[in-house]
């Protein structure tokens, strides 16, 4: 590099973004993924050691990918090659690789190719990569946002560790906007700022975990907040609410406002208003609240209130769950209101979750002996000898599939724990029920 080189360098190091300016140069700068870049984790210990295979790492936008890779290429001593696959054509593959093999003859060095948006790349471009990749031309570090599996060719995803990187916790990133207020070197310090605890908080919540959001609207606010009379730059909640588009909602997640919300959202859905319950499930979404916590929620109405009335509501609710944890926000938002409004306007009955409190209450009040014998287990040898199974009638010979016969210990004989209603599906359970006992007493 010549001096005309580095001043360039320099120069746009100063005026690049935040976000890339606070770019972590090391491991230890790094904040969050720690399941895959803890200090006790495999790529850790591989990125330390400059042993590396092929990597392909697959998460949200703003979570890290490109930054591991860049520390990637400040500690190996491989020659480390950079393309985008939004611009980036199989010439530019070929450069590359060209390169590669003369590294390889004559220096005896590797070369890392790192590909961002990877999935970009047509099937031509992969499978032109992959030869390459199985002999360590080159070893290929690629990331994606969307899931490799479908967007990347198999026979690369087979030569690869794939990592998938979590949306950065809440935690992680007021970190890192504390770091970019107060770093002098790299980040906003030398502009004298301070950020409100609330601010923070909110700002972490709506980032919705994507760092360079957070690290984006810290900067905005930064540059266009005149100072207050101390010469200090002020950043408060309505400040960031400004810079990020979102108004400030009176919604602390460990105070009250959080319980109140949950709350009425609960309520809302038991109580069979779906307008309530979406606008309470809106509320919690534009304060940046837990998507797979909002999403549990529903899951334990929708057993705990909906129940045998309409059985199909809890298979509904844990759809939305798994839909939540494969799409992330903002798509997240569509399941949980289709389940928030299937849940709210499904016939309810608590019947099942009475039942089942019933039966712990037994459990804990009730001295019980034993199980009857003739229905203890009888799939070993001895069992017979013990007496354990004999006297079992199984149902299946019996018409209608039903046999009477004693199943609750002899200390709860007569004990009813489960009362269907008349409501929804559990009408159709209690006329099985009145059908059978009619054929008992026949």
């Amino acid at each position: 590099m010549d001096l005309f080189d580095y001043m360039h360098e320099q120069n746009l190091k100063k005026e690049s973004p935040l976000a890339a300016r606070l770019r972590p140069e090391s491991l230890d700068e790094i904040v969050g993924q720690k399941h895959i870049i803890g200090k006790d984790r495999l790529l850790y210990r591989a990125i330390k050691a400059d042993k590396i295979s092929s990597l392909i790492f697959y998460g949200p936008p703003g979570t890290g990918k490109t930054t591991i890779a860049k520390v990637i290429a400040n500690t190996t001593k491989s020659e480390f090659k950079q393309l985008n696959a939004t611009v980036a054509g199989k010439k530019d593959i070929e450069e590359v690789v060209e390169s590669a093999k003369n590294n390889i003859a004559m220096f005896d060095k590797k070369t890392i190719l790192f590909i961002d948006e990877i999935h970009r790349f047509n099937k031509a471009q992969q499978d032109y990569l992959l030869p390459f990749v199985e002999d360590g031309t080159v070893i290929l570090i690629g990331a994606t946002t969307e899931n490799p599996y479908f967007e990347v060719n198999n026979a690369l995803i087979s030569r690869s560790a794939i990592f998938e990187l979590k949306a950065l916790e809440d935690s992680d990133i007021e970190e890192l906007i504390n770091r970019a207020v107060k770093d002098e070197e790299k980040g906003m310090g030398a502009y004298k700022a301070e950020i409100d605890e609330d601010a923070v908080h909110f700002l972490a919540s709506v980032s919705s975990g994507d760092a360079r959001t957070a690290l984006n609207a810290i900067e905005l606010a930064v540059l266009t907040t005149d100072r207050s009379e101390d010469g200090i730059i002020h950043i408060t909640s309505k400040i960031i609410g400004d810079c990020v588009q979102k108004r400030v909602l009176r919604y602390d997640k460990d105070g009250d406002n959080h319980y109140d919300t949950i709350s009425a959202f609960i309520k809302s859905m038991r109580g069979s208003d779906p307008d309530a319950a979406v606008y309470y499930l809106a509320r919690m979404l534009e304060a940046g609240e837990s998507v797979t916590f909002i999403a549990r929620r529903i899951m334990i109405c929708a057993a705990e209130d909906v129940g045998l009335a309409d059985p199909m509501a809890l298979s509904v609710a844990v759809s939305a769950a798994q839909a939540v944890h494969q799409l992330g926000m903002p798509e997240a938002r569509i399941p949980l209101s289709e389940a928030a409004i299937y849940v709210a306007t499904a016939p309810k009955s608590n019947a099942a979750y009475l039942a089942v409190e019933k039966a712990i209450s037994a459990v804990k009040s009730t001295n019980i002996e034993s199980i009857p014998t003739h229905l203890q287990d009888a799939h070993y040898k001895g069992a017979a000898k013990l007496g354990h199974g004999l006297g079992y009638k199984y149902a299946h010979d019996f018409d209608n599939h039903f046999v009477e016969q004693q199943y609750l210990p002899d200390e709860l004989l007569g004990k009813v724990f489960y009362e269907p209603t008349d409501i929804g599906y559990e009408k159709k359970i209690k006329d099985y029920f009145d059908l059978i006992k009619d054929n008992k007493k026949k």
